[in-house]
């Protein structure tokens, strides 16, 4: 690899900018895809743009069908915002950090954060409203909300639908979100906004105690990372 793409593939690196270097096999010509640059040489087709894009939204290395076009993607790890130190919280950050996660934990409360299995847990001890700013959700971040608070719930989906986050959860049942929803519209979210949350948050496993509960909202969380994009 050439000098100057090195640096540039760094520099993302070192800002966890999701990109990919891009190699024609079969004349070592070289690129780097990272958002809507492209630097290097001058080989790659719309289609073949449209393709790498494709793969770094779905972490998926490889060669272009019926080409000799190699993609190495290189993604931050995803990142999890967790609002609300209950005890979901207590069973779901610890298992999305397993899953790769960086977890962080948003809570005003600090003997909630520091306690049991969130003790090793990033944290921020503040308001959402405040603490979203600081975390700035991108389009490697999941953010669920589990309070049923909406002092701390709603100013965190709304910072959040007003982010890219690949995926926004809110816990409680349908009328608890039903309920949600009309207080965000008067926050002016539109319906394509408000249809991004998952709520009730979680895939439908019949889920009982804390733990299962997190298990369904860390494999929806899995499930929309890893879904083809549309």
């Amino acid at each position: 690899m050439r000098s100057v793409l090195l640096h540039a593939l760094r520099r993302d690196l070192a800002d966890k900018r999701p990109c990919a270097t891009v190699t024609d096999m079969a004349s070592d010509r070289q690129a780097l895809v990272s958002g809507n640059a492209v630097s290097g040489d001058d080989f790659l087709s719309a289609d073949h743009l449209i393709e790498v894009r494709r793969r770094i939204a779905t972490d998926r290395s490889g060669v272009i069908a019926d080409t000799q076009i190699f993609v190495r993607v290189y993604t931050p790890p995803p990142r999890m915002v967790i609002v609300g130190a209950v005890h979901i919280a207590q069973a779901l950050a610890p298992m999305a950090k397993i899953a790769g996660f960086e977890v962080t934990v948003i809570d005003p409360r600090e003997a909630f954060v520091r306690s049991g299995q969130l003790a090793d847990i990033d944290a921020i001890v503040a308001w959402p409203d405040e603490a979203m700013s600081q975390v700035a959700p991108d389009i490697r971040t999941a953010v669920v909300t589990l309070t049923h608070d909406p002092k701390l719930d709603d100013p965190a989906l709304v910072s959040a639908l007003r982010s890219p986050a690949f995926y926004i959860g809110a816990l409680g049942s349908r009328k608890t979100h039903a309920k949600r929803l009309q207080r965000l519209t008067g926050d002016g979210l539109s319906e394509a906004d408000l249809a991004r949350i998952h709520g009730p948050v979680g895939l439908d496993i019949d889920a009982l105690t804390p733990a299962e509960i997190a298990v369904s909202i860390l494999a929806q969380v899995i499930a929309t990372l890893r879904a083809e994009p549309a």
